[in-house]
């Protein structure tokens, strides 16, 4: 019988953790590779990060896609940080990076630029699923 709930703790420390490793991401690590892939200057992109749809959906798909890998790591009975990190993984390469290269390769878009913005959730929600692995909380 499963035993464990939802750590809402551990995952919000997820969540902020994905918001900060995104700024790192697509800033040092490939800022301007992804800024040359997706043909945007630094200007448009200082102008685009000023509007507050894209954070609202940016927030949105955050907290859900944390949530959801809790809940699924939950349901699991994962309770340790590898098992949580290789279901994340798993997860997350086969229903969201293999879908984007696909899609993105249709699309003629370079190839590079799937690595990039799926390697972000790949990269942050594995790491998630070693934070909510090795954080488990049970039921009393």
């Amino acid at each position: 019988m499963n035993n464990l709930k939802l750590n809402h703790l551990a995952i919000w420390i997820c969540i902020i953790g994905m918001h900060a490793f995104g700024f790192v991401w697509y800033g040092p690590l490939f800022g301007e590779t992804w800024m040359k892939l997706v043909e945007m200057d630094p200007a448009t992109m200082q102008a685009d990060s000023m509007q507050v749809a894209p954070w609202i959906m940016n927030s949105t798909a955050i907290i859900a896609s944390v949530y959801v890998l809790a809940w699924v790591l939950m349901s699991m009975n994962v309770t340790t940080g590898i098992r949580g990190a290789s279901v994340a993984l798993i997860i997350i390469a086969g229903v969201h990076l293999l879908p984007v290269m696909n899609a993105n390769m249709f699309a003629q878009e370079p190839y590079g630029l799937a690595w990039i913005t799926g390697g972000y959730e790949v990269a942050w929600l594995t790491i998630s699923g070693f934070i909510l692995g090795a954080w488990i909380k049970r039921k009393e």
